[in-house]
Order: C-alpha cells, then sequence, then structure tokens
C-alpha cells in the first residue's frame, strides 16, 4: 500500500450534515453545504419560537405589568431558553462539525486502523450515517415532542402559577393565546433540537464502541487530535479503556 492511499480512503463523517431538518435548511437557504449561514438559522429560530411571543404576550398585557404574577419578559426561563440555550444548541452543530470530521479521518490517515480493517471501519461510518440520514428517526422525534414531550411539560414542567402564558378560571388552568403557541410551537421546537443532539450522541458513542472492536495499530507518538486540541494520555479515562482493551500496540 502506498503512502497516497489512507488519504484517498480518509472517511468523510460528519454527525449533523444530514437529516431531514439539514435539507430542510438547505432548500431555505438557511444553511451551506458546510453548515455556512449560521447567523440565519439562528435568526429563522427566535423568529419562529421567541418573536411571537413578545408580540402575542404584548398584545394580551402579558409582556410586562403586574397585572399577572410572572409576565412573558420577567420570565427568565423562557428568556435563557430561547435566547441562550437555543442559539448554542444551534452553533454548536458547526463546531462539532469542525472538530469531528478530521479526528474521524485520522484513523485512516495514520493508520490506526489497519488496512484488513478498512472494510468494517467504513461500515461503521456508513452504520452512523444511515441512522443520522434518517427520515423515520426525525420524524419519530418530532411525534415524541408534541406528544409525550407536550404532556411532560404540561404536567411537570409548567409553572404552577398564573402567568403570561395560563391563567387559573375556577378550578382549571387555561392556556391564553399567547400559550398556544408557546406550548405547541415554541416548547416542542426547542425540546426536537434537544434530542436531536441526544440522538448525535447516542450515533457518536455507537460509532466509538464499534471502532474499539477493530484490531487498531496504536502507537505511543499517533495523535488522533487536531493540533492544539487535548492530547491523547488527557482524553477521559472511559474514552482510553474503550480501545487500549482491543487496540494492538506497536513499538515506533
Amino acid at each position: 500500500m502506498n503512502k497516497s492511499t489512507p488519504l484517498k480512503e480518509s472517511p468523510d463523517f460528519s454527525l449533523v450534515l444530514g437529516g431531514p431538518l439539514y435539507q430542510l435548511f438547505r432548500r431555505a437557504r438557511l444553511s451551506g453545504n458546510a453548515l455556512e449561514l449560521l447567523q440565519r438559522r439562528i435568526l429563522a429560530f427566535w423568529v419562529i419560537t421567541w418573536l411571537p411571543l413578545l408580540c402575542l404576550s404584548a398584545l394580551g398585557g402579558y409582556a410586562l405589568g403586574d397585572a399577572i404574577k410572572i409576565p412573558f419578559l420577567r420570565d427568565l426561563e423562557a428568556q435563557v431558553r430561547f435566547l441562550v440555550a437555543l442559539p448554542l444548541l444551534i452553533a454548536a452543530e458547526l463546531i462539532v462539525h469542525l472538530r469531528i470530521r478530521p479526528v474521524v479521518q485520522r484513523f485512516v490517515e495514520r493508520r490506526i486502523v489497519i488496512p484488513e480493517d478498512l472494510p468494517r471501519f467504513h461500515a461503521a461510518i456508513n452504520s452512523a450515517m444511515r441512522v443520522r440520514n434518517s427520515v423515520a428517526v426525525e420524524v419519530a422525534l418530532a411525534i415524541l415532542v408534541w406528544t409525550v414531550g407536550h404532556w411532560i411539560w404540561r404536567s411537570q414542567i409548567a409553572l404552577g402559577a398564573a402567568s403570561w402564558y395560563a391563567t387559573l378560571e375556577g378550578t382549571r388552568w387555561h392556556l391564553t393565546p399567547v400559550g398556544y403557541w408557546y406550548s405547541f410551537v415554541s416548547i416542542p421546537m426547542f425540546q426536537f433540537v434537544l434530542l436531536r443532539w441526544y440522538l448525535r450522541l447516542l450515533i457518536w458513542f455507537l460509532f466509538l464502541w464499534q471502532v474499539s472492536r477493530l484490531n487498531l495499530r496504536l502507537i505511543a507518538t499517533h495523535r488522533i487530535v487536531p493540533a492544539g486540541s487535548p492530547s491523547w494520555e488527557k482524553a477521559p479515562t472511559s474514552l482510553r479503556r474503550s480501545f487500549l482493551p482491543k487496540a494492538r500496540c506497536s513499538q515506533v
């Protein structure tokens, strides 16, 4: 095998460049092929999840004032969820894409995966990409957040006091007009984005587990992370243990 072969076989791995939502972003000109246009995506989510809440609560008199116990602009949880946490989850996609892809490529470029195991290595990648691109999986996530997620929010997470999104009439709680948008649009969208991250973490874990079953060629001088990143020796103990038992260590 010549020196150029590993480079030609370098895998194109990404946890985020795929799936129905990613394709929707591209068609809507909210993303390029490599997750460009980050500011557009963040702005689009703000327009859908937060801005209608502000407008509807202002129209209903729930944005500020003493008419209710918790007005919209004083609900710290809602502001942090949509103005801080949601943009961070979206921005993290670009960071993860730029960091994870070269790490996976180095398994081949540094010949950590021996030639005999390259088919199994690429099979692990293809398996991960099938789950990432699955329409059925994202549809299932959407159904989950609009059913189970909605029920959990109503029964466990929602405030127990009259607020901008729900008022008490007699002994029953009733959603305000802004509360309907909050309950059926904003909250489910946030939960969907969050669950997609849990799915990606699961895909990454399963991929690393499959790679750890390979007959790896680990050398003390190998660096499988980009320059400037923490070295392998500083990696979490659990990550090192997953590779070392099945690795074939060699001397330089």
